[in-house]
């Protein structure tokens, strides 16, 4: 009996250590996006919102900057299991609809990120590592 309590016990504790140590992705996150045809490329900040295994927040719009930039794109199907975090944003233009998928693992203020959208050519994929902001 004694063993099978001490047994409950640690396993109980080991998933509760586990759980302390899951990721909390909150914050605003920048990866550098590379440019078009070798151009120079540009910051994109991504902003995370987690609630246990749910992930919310946006993504920028894409398009032209200047003085009317497109507004953010919102966050689908968000998770986070333990390191890992995916979710997609889907965009629509021109009555055409386009999702791009975010799959990757974060260690402490840095996430390693596979970004991968639908092209002409089939599908994308890109890998980029983004690192917190000190305010988030």
């Amino acid at each position: 009996m004694t063993k099978k309590l001490l047994f409950v016990v640690t396993t109980i504790l080991l998933i509760l250590a586990i759980g302390a140590f899951a990721a909390d992705v909150s914050g605003k996150w920048t990866y550098e996006q590379a440019g078009r045809n070798g151009g120079p490329g540009r910051p994109v900040t991504i902003t995370l919102k987690q609630d246990g295994a749910k992930l919310t927040g946006s993504v920028p719009g894409m398009g032209r900057g200047g003085d009317n930039p497109p507004p953010p794109s919102e966050i689908k199907n968000g998770k986070v299991d333990g390191d890992k975090v995916s979710f997609e944003v889907v965009r629509e233009f021109n009555g055409n609809s386009m999702t791009t998928k975010y799959e990757g693992t974060v260690a402490g203020d840095e996430m390693k990120l596979k970004v991968t959208r639908d092209g002409q050519n089939g599908p994308q994929t890109t890998e980029v590592t983004a690192k917190r902001g000190a305010t988030n």
